[in-house]
């Protein structure tokens, strides 16, 4: 995304570096996420639907992945950041063009497809080393990166000014533009519209990638505080070239195996980052281009939503899988921006519909009989077991008379909350209502739950005749309505 938008911002500015644009990008975005952290709006991230979280994943998933694919098979000459149907449409219209890249490109991908499905196969017929497995799994992109830059290095060792196939080339040693970024109000406007699509993709992920891995290892997170840590990083960061960051699902899962517990593996991480960076830009120089793409696109295939995710959405409500489907759409069509906001929009306009167009329920009284084992207690004095057993396994024994042998219970008379339909409800009492709100009684749905108590009384009760009363005081034949709420 932030590519995106530095080449959208080059266009505008074509003397402002791109490195530039991006430091900018992200120190006004940590400027306004730290904002909200500070003002406690952590909780404004609840907006965000998991439906919204999944189709932006599975929409980057196929931008990313699809714009690797002209890399892996050498194919050049066209924009692989236009929108993902075109770069399809332009894969296979130069498909013809493909060069010896793809022979780096495609067996790097088999290879670590394959390590990973043996992996997973020993791991499941030796459960006992489960965990050496994962790690052995974990590590296939370095042994794959390894490997092919070594088979680059044979290859174009004598070939360095015209490689046999794309490679890496020269990377910079170091921290080649540490100091304060130049933020010019210039540069701001050249990316001042895509902000709101930057920020929002740098809360979802983080915020879904604490909040998975709080419930992996039983503890909740503050929203704010999060925001506040992820702001005071992408406001530091551009001091040292960074461009705007955010959360890592891969590299998170990869610490939590491990055992990580405290923020101590940061500082190792960034210790091996800065022997990498200072001790091995020579070794990445060899490192073949299509084997990069092809360890990116087997990382972020794997983030593409299963059918088993989308059914599970149909089961709990199936208009999410419209909206899922639209935001993924969005985002293969146009960009990630607009199916993030697509999605945000569409969630936003179903939740304040069933907010306005809350439907309540009536509710009416079943007899429910108490059960001990397969036998219904049906009163009188008679000693039964109860459900209080010891902890040496016997039972207590108590009295149980007609008080406590049933009770009543209140179910909608519509069966609209899925209860068995089969269960005969029957009205509380003769002129009495008894109605569940299934959204807080407010402004925006107060007049359509007034509507409908008010039809619901008038179809179920006589209008009061004010002629059959002898005298004041002494009621007629008609029910006057006592609504419960």
């Amino acid at each position: 995304m932030t590519g995106n938008i530095v080449l959208a911002s080059a266009k505008k500015l074509p003397h402002v570096p791109g490195h530039v644009i991006a430091s900018d990008l992200a120190i006004i975005c940590g400027s306004i996420v730290v904002f909200l952290g500070i003002v406690r709006l952590g909780w404004i991230v609840e907006f965000i639907s998991l439906t919204s979280i999944t189709a932006f994943i599975t929409g980057s998933a196929l931008n990313i992945g699809i714009g690797q694919i002209p890399t892996l098979m050498g194919i050049t000459g066209f924009n692989t950041r236009a929108p993902t149907y075109q770069v399809v449409i332009n894969i296979l219209k130069h498909l013809g063009r493909t060069k010896i890249d793809a022979a780096m490109g495609l067996t790097c991908l088999f290879l670590l497809y394959a390590i990973r499905i043996v992996c997973n196969r020993l791991a499941r017929r030796f459960p006992q080393h489960k965990k050496a497995w994962f790690f052995v799994s974990t590590l296939r992109t370095v042994f794959a990166i390894l490997l092919y830059t070594m088979i680059s290095w044979l290859v174009n060792r004598h070939h360095r000014t015209h490689p046999k196939f794309a490679i890496l080339s020269t990377v910079p040693r170091g921290f080649q533009d540490a100091g304060a970024p130049p933020i010019s109000k210039e540069n701001i406007k050249s990316f001042a519209t895509q902000l709101p699509g930057a920020v929002i993709v740098m809360l979802i992920e983080h915020i879904s990638i604490a909040k998975s891995f709080g419930r992996v290892n039983n503890y909740t997170i503050n929203p704010s505080q999060e925001l506040v840590a992820l702001g005071v990083t992408n406001l530091l960061g551009p001091f040292l070239g960074a461009y705007p960051a955010t959360g890592s699902f891969s590299r998170t899962a990869i610490k939590s195996k491990a055992g990580v517990r405290t923020p101590l593996a940061g500082i190792i991480s960034s210790i091996v980052v800065l022997l990498a960076i200072y001790a091995l830009p020579a070794v990445f120089f060899y490192i073949p281009s299509a084997s990069l793409s092809a360890v990116i696109i087997h990382a972020v295939f794997d983030l593409i939503t299963p059918p088993s995710v989308l059914y599970k959405f149909w089961r709990v409500s199936p208009l999410e899988v419209p909206i899922f489907l639209a935001g993924v759409l969005v985002t293969v069509f146009s960009s990630i921006e607009n199916g993030i906001y697509t999605t945000i929009c569409v969630s936003a306009a179903v939740l304040l519909y069933r907010v306005v167009k809350a439907q309540g329920r009536f509710l009416g009284k079943v007899q429910v009989h108490s059960v001990i084992g397969d036998h219904i207690i049906d009163g009188g004095d008679v000693k039964r077991e109860n459900y209080h057993p010891k902890g040496n396994g016997d039972r207590n024994v108590e009295d149980f008379d007609d008080s406590t042998s049933t009770r009543n219970v209140f179910l909608p008379i519509d069966h609209g909350d899925g209860s068995n339909p089969a269960v005969e409800v029957q009205s509380p009492y003769p002129g009495i209502f008894i109605f569940r709100f299934s959204e807080g009684y407010n402004f925006p749905n107060a007049s359509h739950y007034l509507d409908y108590l008010v039809s619901t009384i008038f179809k179920e009760t006589k209008r009061t005749n004010p002629n059959s009363f002898g005298r004041p005081g002494v009621s007629g034949p008609s029910i006057y309505p006592l609504l419960v709420l």
